[in-house]
């Protein structure tokens, strides 16, 4: 560790921002430092002095070799710009253009990192520059005018000194020698542009007095030397002069056309960058030019146009391409053509958006102008109009918005749109209205905790899981969970009103009592197992009974109650689930569930304000509201329980201890459902198509926690009597010895219904099974949480 902080004693990171490795560990890994390692720090601070000092002592070396390297460059660059206008170019001559000019911004670079490495590393060590530092760091300048300074003076001090020694020594010689001494001296001070104007009037009247003193070759050296002098003086002058754009403000016109080119460019960083720090110019002439005005009418009104022009014709026709962009390949699915995602047939301008996007900010007049903000802003305030208006396409914008984030790295904002809008489903509040609607046009799938369309006119079916339960809950509070239970509640006492009075119906009490007579007389023959065929035959006889115009026989409807009594119960589970995932996202703030502060009681013993202790019980009392619906595990389904298992159990209600033997015929009536309606899955004409209905499932398992029938009815043996009667049939179809090819294809349509059938009635088995741990009697809490 210390051995790389020896090689690397310090590295610029950026501007004035030096880290040093040694001083970053000590700052971080002080309590681990040992005796050695402090020894080594302080040997390391004192490297880094040596290295400064070392660098000061070669500094002026390092500028000579740096100024060289640049007039090297420079002609270098000028040779190849002379080839370049030969328009016969070579590939030798392409790869030295190359060459060159990475190498002139690897000088460029090199020359920037030792001056502020020197510069920071000064700052750093707190050791203050010397003159000769401080010298050589700008001495590239004063170099030239130092030069120019000795050729002028050594040509005034060969003449003076030839007119002292002149031997025809008349008063012209005097004021000659006179104007000599005062251009020398003038030029030994700083020089300016009015030195170099003083030194030009003396060396005038000089040679006005006396032609003999320069001679020609003199005095067009010592002419040239000054203008030189002269235009470094003037050089910044010169420069600002030169570079003045504020022509453009007459030539406005062209704005337009430019930004839409510099918009389609490769590179348009540079293009756009350049022209609008050329458009400031306008700004200081107009301001110059509007003297008496002192709103500064004329400038406020030119940034006013210049900024309408950039933004409509290059940020919005950027921020549109990008959107265009996003929304095809959101549904480059949809799209006919083969080569849309083909990387090697691929639209030119589709690369160049990165390029825009990731362009830095721009300075315009006295502001930034961020593509990239504007870009976000765009997509934020677009995705969220078409958001509102179409709310079943939220899907589609929140891909855009992840694709804008891989592509572009766009950092958008959350819509913040009421969350039961954000997908075309169903809200809490409108199901708690019509529950007797929802628990028949919807279906229940007990693994996945998802409710799904049975039927639909639209092209797509709606599904409600647990998420848009918890954002419809977010916004509605949680009180609505009790409500919710509340109007099932209401809703279960009229279908069992309806249970009781089928139960109660005669012909069907009758069949039922006999079934369990003739179970408990024959028992002990079927292996304590309830007969397959004494309960399809009950299935099939009950249709002899009547059907209803819709082709459903009383057993039918019966089924579909318990299924709407199941849905009504899934969806009582879903609430609670949906309530425990608002609340877990909303308890992720505070840190300590077990031990939670008392806002109230602490504001009021510091004797705050009574605003602040209210609104700080007003916390405690919705902290405790979300900690209790947390923690409540499965309460709704014990409560729903109770509420109805005194009546059930009444021995008034005695008919309705007949519902456990009624089970395996119904159980045959929704195996023969299921297999109708997913078959209808692979049909054009899907209606009745479903894939699942566990609320079936779960209306038995209430029912029978109702009724405290489980042991009864595990005491039928059903499954296992169903798994029996299979199992033969296969095996009688086994046995059956050889056959003709013609019978083949039969036996094989059988050996596939024998496995439908088993395959349906063993999930049914999982689901009731699953289902019947939410009635257990110590119902474990963290399975009313799933």
């Amino acid at each position: 560790m210390w051995d790389v902080s020896k090689k690397f004693l310090c590295v610029t990171l950026s501007k004035n921002v030096l880290w040093c490795p040694d001083a970053f560990l000590a700052q971080h890994l002080s309590h681990m430092f040992k005796a050695e390692d402090k020894k080594q720090q302080q040997a390391i601070a004192n490297l880094q002095v040596e290295y400064l000092n070392q660098k000061d002592a070669s500094l002026s070396a390092d500028v000579q070799k740096y100024t060289n390297e640049t007039c090297l460059w420079v002609i270098q660059i000028s040779t190849l710009l002379e080839v370049q206008e030969k328009k016969n170019l070579t590939l030798d001559d392409l790869k030295n253009q190359c060459v060159v000019l990475l190498n002139g911004v690897k000088l460029a670079g090199e020359v920037s990192v030792h001056l502020k490495t020197v510069m920071n590393l000064h700052a750093a060590l707190g050791k203050p520059m010397t003159k000769t530092v401080v010298m050589a760091l700008s001495q590239s300048v004063n170099h030239v005018l130092q030069y120019l300074n000795y050729q002028i003076l050594t040509i005034i001090i060969n003449a003076k000194n030839r007119l002292i020694t002149d031997k025809s020594y008349t008063k012209k010689h005097l004021d000659t020698l006179s104007a000599f001494v005062l251009a020398e001296k003038v030029l030994f001070g700083p020089v300016s542009f009015q030195r170099c104007l003083v030194a030009r009037l003396a060396l005038s009247i000089a040679r006005a007095n006396s032609t003999k003193a320069l001679r020609d070759d003199e005095v067009e050296q010592i002419y040239s030397y000054l203008y030189q002098l002269k235009n470094l003086c003037k050089m910044q002058e010169d420069i600002q002069e030169a570079c003045d754009t504020s022509f453009l403000y007459f030539q406005r016109v062209l704005l337009p056309i430019y930004f839409q080119h510099a918009t389609k460019a490769k590179l348009p960083c540079l293009k756009m960058s350049y022209m609008m720090s050329a458009m400031s110019d306008s700004v200081d002439l107009l301001t110059k030019s509007n003297v008496d005005n002192k709103d500064d009418t004329f400038s406020k009104s030119f940034k006013s146009d210049v900024l309408d022009k950039i933004h409509s014709h290059a940020i919005k026709p950027i921020c549109e391409n990008i959107e265009t962009n996003l929304r095809l390949q959101v549904h480059s699915h949809l799209r006919q053509n083969q080569n849309a995602n083909n990387p090697l047939v691929s639209n030119e301008g589709i690369t160049s958006l990165a390029n825009i996007v990731d362009v830095s900010p721009m300075k315009l007049f006295d502001s930034y102008i961020d593509v990239r903000s504007h870009v976000e802003h765009y997509l934020d305030q677009t995705f969220y109009n078409l958001t509102t208006v179409a709310l079943h396409d939220w899907k589609s914008y929140g891909e855009m918005k992840s694709l804008g984030k891989v592509k572009y790295d766009l950092s958008l904002v959350h819509n913040q749109l009421p969350y039961q809008t954000l997908e075309h489903g169903l809200d809490v509040l409108e199901i708690m209205r019509n529950i007797h609607i929802f628990v028949s046009n919807y279906l229940y799938n007990l693994n996945n905790q998802i409710f799904v369309e049975q039927s639909s006119e639209n092209k797509h079916l709606n599904t409600l899981n647990i998420r848009h339960i918890s954002n419809s809950i977010r916004m509605h509070g949680t009180g609505i969970m009790n409500t919710t239970v509340n109007f099932t509640y209401q809703f279960l006492r009229k279908k069992f009103y309806i249970f009781s009075q089928f139960l109660f119906d005669e012909q069907i009490k009758s069949r039922l009592t006999k079934d369990i007579m003739f179970f408990k007389e024959s028992k002990s023959q079927t292996d304590q197992k309830y007969s397959y065929e004494r309960a399809d035959k009950f299935n099939k006889g009950i249709r002899k009974l009547g059907l209803s115009p819709d082709g459903l026989s009383y057993l039918d409807q019966f089924r579909i109650l318990i299924s709407q009594i199941g849905n009504a119960m899934g969806y009582v589970r879903m609430i609670r689930s949906g309530g425990m995932h608002c609340c877990s996202n909303s308890l992720n703030f505070i840190p300590e569930l077990e031990d939670i502060v008392k806002y109230g009681e602490m504001t009021r013993s510091e004797n705050l304000s009574e605003t602040t202790c209210e609104a700080a019980e007003r916390l405690d009392h919705v902290i405790n509201d979300l900690t209790q619906n947390f923690a409540e595990g499965t309460q709704y389904f014990k409560l729903l329980v109770d509420v109805f298992a005194n009546d059930f159990r009444n021995p008034k209600n005695n008919h309705l201890q007949n519902f456990y033997i009624i089970v395996p015929p119904l159980t045959i009536n929704f195996v023969e459902y299921m297999i109708t309606a997913k078959d209808k899955m692979n049909r054009r004409n899907k209606t009745g198509a479903t894939f699942t209905d566990d609320g079936f499932a779960m209306g038995i398992a209430y029912v029978l926690k109702l009724l405290n029938q489980n042991k009864q009815f595990d005491s039928l043996h059903w499954f296992e009597s169903v798994r029996d009667k299979y199992t033969k049939e296969r095996a009688s179809l086994a046995k059956s010895g050889p056959i003709e090819d013609k019978l083949k294809t039969t036996n094989m349509l059988t050996a596939k219904r024998l496995d439908t059938y088993q395959q349906e009635f063993d999930l049914l088995y999982f689901g009731l099974s699953s289902a019947k741990i939410f009635f257990q009697k110590q119902v474990n809490t963290d399975l009313g949480k799933s």
